[in-house]
């Protein structure tokens, strides 16, 4: 916003300026300004993460100036000791362990910590102190035993545009208390803001270390994100939008972009210093090490991948809506040859009623062209065939007993059966998938799109679709996985309700999707 002065505004504050010189010359030496009390520090909430039987990790970032352009928050430079405790109780009158963590500039004032040898399936609160600030509090727990089959409630969600819409799906999500929430991916978006942003970003597009942590601390600001995390430890995994829209291993999405490994290395930096992650998660250069498993008990395994950092390039000049030969190429790889072994020895080893894939793309087929042509988004697994047969395959001729994919980036609901080969219409259902629209990204949204029908006629095995905003929560038991697809009618404006649009049960033993 731009403000005008008029020449009359400055005479009248240069004539009150000397009639206050004037008085303080009669009345003596003036005194001295009151010192300006300095902002909070912990203005970024509080969170946690990757929950074990016996730990997991608690979070915080420091900043008296969320959206300082120095991307540190306004901080003064030099190392801060941050003191934590976590209790069996929200009074803390109970308090179970306590600490002092360090951190400085060159962690961007985050602090990560991971408390060990609690007790399992249990809840525990946690806050941080400094300079005789106390944090908000938050509220975390531990996983159940290893063989333990206790049910509990998961929420996943994905695709947070901050200039696109308010993100009350996420206040939403902290009202339903869950035990774990996953994050898919495009947790923050590196665009500037445009004519329709809903609200404004701080900064313009990002390139360097300051301006990804500027963007993340604007995020972390936001009163229903920080209720979000304040409810529940967190398991993440970033997707392209963390870094730049489509990126493939080290191919940026403009070919003749220049400094793309610098870019990289300051967006992982920021990624890791503003999300619940554990020490053996921080990058090094362009490498950070984000597939690994979460264990519930003996009722679910979490195998959470990275999609984006060892695939191959897009193919069909990642054109939407394209075919070519290159996509069913069998040697292709959405997740580089060590994390595909790295999976299949997961589904070999599996014993849990539910191994759980939570990833970042469309993993079903979807052909988005009606009638005889068809056309795909090479960005997905559908551009990545041969990868996705060797998945199914795997858990196919495992121990795996109940499949199921969960996916975000594509910014609308869905629900899918997956099948052994999606273009042989005799091929068996074997897993489902259940994919979450987005936070904020595409702003209101609809009920429905112009060629919803359409698309839908041509892949018979989605059974559900819904272009509004939300998250998915589901209930995971010995015997069923319950989903609802939450949504909420507008971003645009305050205060949306939360509503369930469907609900869909998979059942023990029995791949496929039933509608409640």
């Amino acid at each position: 916003m731009s403000h005008h002065i008029s020449r009359r505004t400055v005479l009248r504050g240069g004539v009150t300026s000397a009639l206050l010189l004037g008085a303080a010359a009669c009345s003596g030496p003036a005194r001295p300004p009151a010192a300006r009390a300095a902002a909070p520090v912990f203005t970024l909430g509080v969170a946690s993460g990757d929950p074990t039987p016996d730990g997991m990790v608690l979070w915080t970032r420091l900043a008296r100036d969320p959206v300082h352009p120095d991307g540190l928050g306004g901080m003064p430079n030099g190392t801060v000791d941050v003191d934590w405790e976590l209790a069996a109780d929200e009074r803390f009158a109970q308090v179970l362990q306590r600490g002092t963590a360090r951190t400085g500039p060159e962690l961007g004032y985050a602090v990560h910590v991971e408390p060990v040898g609690l007790p399992p399936d249990r809840e525990f609160w946690y806050r941080f102190k400094t300079g005789g600030e106390l944090s908000p509090v938050g509220r975390t727990r531990t996983a159940p035993p290893a063989t333990a089959l206790t049910p509990m409630t998961l929420c996943f969600v994905s695709c947070a545009r901050y200039d696109q819409g308010l993100f009350t799906a996420y206040r939403r999500l902290a009202e339903d208390r869950p035990d774990l929430v996953l994050h898919l991916g495009d947790y923050s978006y590196e665009y500037a803001s445009t004519e329709k942003s809903v609200r404004q970003l701080a900064g313009g597009v990002e390139h360097t270390l300051a301006d990804y942590r500027r963007r993340y601390a604007q995020y972390h600001a936001d009163p229903d994100l920080q209720a979000a995390h304040a409810v529940a430890p967190w398991a993440v995994v970033n997707d392209d939008h963390e870094i730049e829209n489509n990126w493939a291993d080290m191919i940026p999405e403009h070919p003749d972009e220049q400094g793309f490994a610098q870019r990289r290395v300051a967006a992982y930096q920021a990624y890791y210093e503003n999300v619940p992650l554990r020490v053996s998660a921080r990058p090094t250069g362009t490498a950070m090490r984000l597939y690994r498993r979460i264990g519930w008990g003996g009722l679910a395994s979490f195998h959470m991948l990275d999609t984006r950092q060892y695939r191959g390039d897009q193919p069909c000049g990642d054109h939407y809506d394209s075919d070519c030969p290159e996509r069913t190429d069998p040697a292709r790889s959405l997740m580089g040859a060590e994390q595909e072994a790295w999976l299949q020895d997961g589904f070999a080893r599996s014993t849990a009623r539910w191994d759980v894939l939570g990833q970042q793309v469309f993993f079903s087929q979807c052909d988005l062209t009606p009638g005889a042509a068809r056309g795909f988004n090479p960005d997905a697994w559908d551009g990545y065939v041969g990868c996705r047969d060797r998945v199914v395959d795997g858990w196919v001729r495992s121990t795996v007993r109940n499949p199921v994919v969960l996916s975000g980036d594509v910014h609308n609901h869905w629900a899918a059966e997956v099948k052994t080969r999606f273009d042989d219409p005799a091929s068996p259902v074997v897993g489902t998938e259940l994919v979450a629209t987005s936070i904020a990204s595409g702003g209101d949204g609809s009920e429905t799109e112009s060629d919803t029908a359409a698309v839908l006629a041509e892949n018979p095995h989605v059974k559900f679709f819904n272009n509004r905003r939300g998250y998915v929560r589901a209930r995971i038991t010995p015997d069923t996985m319950t989903a609802d697809f939450r949504v909420v009618p507008y971003v645009s404006k305050p205060d949306a309700p939360g509503e369930t649009r469907a609900t869909f049960v998979i059942e023990d033993r029995q791949a496929g999707l039933h509608k409640a």
